[in-house]
C-alpha cells in the first residue's frame, strides 16, 4: 500500500465511509479509489488533492504543512496505532441521536486530529540563519519523544553562512541539525559565539581551560582559545545539502 493510499484508507475508515461513498464524493469509480488505496495506481497531484479534499483533509493546519505532505513523508503503517489511540481519546462519547447528525461536524476537524496524532512522530524544526532568525522549516522524525536524544523544542537547523568548514564536509548553504550543548565536546563540530560573532568550528580539548577551534576552507586553520571566552550553543549532529 502506498503512503497516499494508506492515508486515504485510514481516514476513510475513521469516518466510517465506504469506498463507494468516497468515490462518489470525488467523482471517480469505486475500483479506481480501491486501486489508489492499494497503491497499484499512480495519480496526479491534483487528483490526490481532490480525493483528500473530499474526505475533509483539505486545509493547511497550524503547522503549515498539508495532508499530502504528510502522506509523502510519514510511514503511516508505523504511525497508525498511535493515531488510532489519539483519535479515540479525542472523540467524545455521543448519544445515538447525535451520531446521526455528526458527519457534517466531523469534516472540519480532520486536519487538527491528524496533526495532534502526528505530533508525537514528527516535529517541524526551524532552519536558523546567521542571526538566528528562522528562514524555513524541516520535518524531523521524533523517536521516543526525542530528536537525537534532545528535547524536540530545543533542536534546530543552522544554515551554514560560509565555506569555512568545507574541509569538514559543511559547505555554504548546507543546513546542519544541532542539539543543545553549553560546554565543549571533544571532536565535535559545534555552534558557538566568540568575539561577538557566531561560528561553526570543530573542537579539540587541550586541557580543562583551553580548546582548539579548527576550521578548513582553502587550508586548515586552528586557534587556541580559553574556554571561558566562548559561548557554546549547540553540537552539530547531521548535515543536509542540496543537489544542484
Amino acid at each position: 500500500m502506498s503512503r497516499l493510499g494508506d492515508l486515504i484508507r485510514t481516514e476513510r475508515i475513521r469516518q466510517k465511509l465506504t469506498p463507494k461513498q468516497v468515490a462518489k464524493k470525488c467523482g471517480v469509480s469505486e475500483s479506481y479509489l480501491l486501486a489508489v488505496e492499494a497503491g497499484t495506481r499512480i495519480i496526479a497531484d491534483d487528483q490526490a488533492r481532490r480525493i483528500l479534499k473530499s474526505i475533509g483533509l483539505k486545509q493547511q493546519n497550524e503547522a503549515e504543512f498539508t495532508m499530502d505532505d504528510i502522506a509523502a513523508t510519514v510511514d503511516l503503517a508505523q504511525v497508525q496505532p498511535r493515531m488510532a489511540a489519539a483519535v479515540q481519546a479525542k472523540k467524545p462519547v455521543k448519544k445515538e441521536a447525535e451520531l446521526a447528525a455528526s458527519t457534517e461536524d466531523d469534516e472540519g476537524v480532520a486536519g487538527s486530529v491528524w496533526l495532534d496524532a502526528l505530533q508525537s512522530v514528527l516535529k517541524r524544526v526551524p532552519v536558523m540563519n546567521a542571526v538566528m532568525k528562522p528562514v524555513s522549516y524541516q520535518l524531523v522524525p521524533v523517536e521516543n519523544g526525542r530528536i537525537e536524544g534532545a528535547n524536540p523544542d530545543k533542536v534546530f537547523f543552522y544554515l551554514a553562512p560560509d565555506d569555512s568548514m568545507r574541509g569538514f564536509r559543511i559547505h555554504k548553504g548546507d543546513i546542519v541539525l544541532t542539539v543543545p550543548a553549553n560546554s565543549p565536546v571533544d571532536g565535535a563540530i559545534m555552534l558557538m559565539t566568540y568575539n561577538e560573532h557566531r561560528y561553526l568550528r570543530k573542537i579539540k580539548l587541550l586541557d580543562d581551560r583551553n580548546v582548539l577551534l579548527q576550521s578548513y576552507d582553502r587550508q586548515y586553520e586552528a586557534e587556541t582559545v580559553p574556554i571561558n571566552e566562548i559561548g557554546f550553543i549547540a553540537r552539530c549532529v547531521k548535515v543536509t545539502f542540496e543537489l544542484t
